[in-house]
């Protein structure tokens, strides 16, 4: 069960990058040409946001289950364990409600101010995305690709 999880949720990673940097993209063009935000827009949000909730509930699967997880203040001298107990979680929590709200709040607006919002606060999450995933150059988490 475990293996199954944790390669679901590296490959819904891709997914979810994806479909953020679309969201990222769409909005950016939406704010500079400043085009009403419409239905079309809110689909891909909305979908956005659906990937990063899955993501969301298969991480917190993962952690209670993941050997990576150590609640002991021993884990603060391991890079791996605090990584993994700490940063990830807090940090992909952080971007995810950025989203969630993004997703949520948006329905009520449909000016082009909209656009600007929404890509202010995706990009942000994107970076926060990035630096907390466990790329396989950071030799010291030892994950993969998938």
């Amino acid at each position: 069960m475990y293996s199954g999880l944790l390669h679901a949720h590296s490959g819904i990673r891709y997914l979810t990058l994806i479909f953020l940097v679309c969201v990222i993209v769409q909005s950016l063009f939406g704010w500079l040409r400043q085009r009403k935000y419409a239905g079309s827009h809110h689909v891909l949000v909305k979908l956005n946001a659906g990937f990063f909730l899955a993501q969301l509930m298969i991480g917190a699967v993962l952690y209670t289950i993941s050997s990576k997880v150590l609640l002991d203040p021993e884990m603060f001298k391991s890079t791996l364990l605090r990584f993994f107990t700490i940063e990830h979680p807090l940090m992909m929590l952080i971007a995810t409600a950025l989203i969630i709200h993004n997703a949520a709040k948006s329905k009520s607006y449909s000016n082009y101010k909209t656009h600007k919002r929404i890509f202010w606060n995706n990009l942000i999450a994107l970076i926060i995305v990035i630096i907390s995933i466990p790329w396989p150059f950071r030799e010291q988490l030892g994950t993969s690709w998938f």
